[in-house]
């Protein structure tokens, strides 16, 4: 761990340490106790240890049994630390990713101010960027065999980082609520979209939901005729996910240097107010309407333990010292 800039160490100590856990969550249990007798978990249930069969000749031990055995403090005092030790490289690995994204997205936060071939080719490569980083990572956790829930979790903690930046780029600087920049973000968020269809849910998660915000703004950005939509039009249909204080602060900072384009109309505007503090306009001036960015790992012991993949090791090779070893020679039947 105190090589923390390493993803691939830190992705490999996270799958061992995360199988050991789980081994432990399902073995200890409180001294004194009751229950003595083996653990049968649902059949239709998987877990790490569910369901992991290992078949030698005619040989078949189904670890789906599992006996707890009685563990006092020193045992305890372990499993406390190895999960503060799984949530520490998980968090890692999460924040790695995040400073390499950040970085990238103080570039692209801003549409480019001129049309020249060679800076918006620069600007199409940072949108690149943050993919690669994205594909870099999912490498990493899937050479390493970790958890498919922990990368579920770390994308879309990435994804809802992605999303509080840019959202709140548009809320805390004019020049990036612009027509012009709605038009460029909305491209970039096109190709974030992509990179999770060819992920796939079983890595990408929900990822994509966490870009609400900034899809809903975006999306309301780029509409030409606005001072025609009603304000019921935008909470219940364009911007759902938006609260009247954001809706406010991106209607009034909204200006148009492309098309010429006006924002909502005075009848909107008013009507914001009013559910504003009684008309007072204090609420749109202060920071409460900013996004904030979760910091812990939202995931608990039983989450892991209930989706852990099953291993099948029927076509495991034997290392060649087990196979040298004349007490290992069933292996070779």
């Amino acid at each position: 761990m105190q090589k923390h800039e390493g993803n691939a160490d830190l992705a490999y100590w996270l799958s061992n340490s995360s199988s050991l856990l789980i081994i432990l969550q399902k073995s200890l249990k409180p001294a004194g106790s009751s229950g003595t007798t083996p653990l049968k978990r649902p059949q239709t249930q998987t877990s790490f240890l569910g369901r992991m069969v290992f078949r030698a000749s005619n040989i078949t031990v189904d670890m789906d049994l599992v006996r707890q055995v009685e563990a006092k403090y020193p045992a305890f005092l372990f499993k406390q630390q190895l999960t503060a030790f799984v949530e520490g490289l998980y968090g890692m690995i999460r924040d790695n990713v995040k400073r390499e994204i950040s970085s990238v997205l103080s570039l692209i936060i801003q549409a480019p101010r001129t049309a020249k071939a060679g800076l918006l080719t620069d600007q199409g490569s940072n949108w690149q960027a943050i993919v690669d980083h994205l594909n870099d990572l999912l490498k990493t956790l899937q050479e390493n065999c970790v958890p498919t829930i922990f990368a579920r979790k770390i994308f879309t903690q990435i994804f809802s980082s992605i999303n509080a930046q840019l959202f709140n780029s548009l809320l805390v600087r004019r020049e990036c609520c612009s027509f012009s920049n709605g038009e460029y973000v909305k491209q970039g968020l096109e190709e974030l979209e992509a990179w999770c269809t060819q992920s796939k849910p079983e890595y990408a998660g929900s990822a994509w939901d966490e870009l609400k915000h900034i899809c809903q703004a975006v999306g309301f950005l780029v509409i030409f005729k606005k001072f025609r939509i009603s304000y019921d039009e935008i909470i219940n249909d364009l911007c759902t996910a938006l609260s009247v204080q954001q809706l406010y602060k991106i209607c009034t900072q909204y200006w148009d240097d492309k098309y010429n384009t006006e924002s909502v109309s005075e009848e909107v505007l008013n009507e914001m107010r009013r559910l504003m503090n009684g008309g007072s306009t204090q609420d749109a001036s202060d920071s409460t309407f900013l996004l904030d960015e979760e910091i812990s790992m939202p995931l608990s012991l039983e989450e892991i333990a209930d989706s852990m993949d099953s291993k099948e090791f029927q076509n495991v090779i034997p290392p060649q010292q087990l196979l040298e070893n004349p007490a290992f020679q069933f292996l070779k039947s």
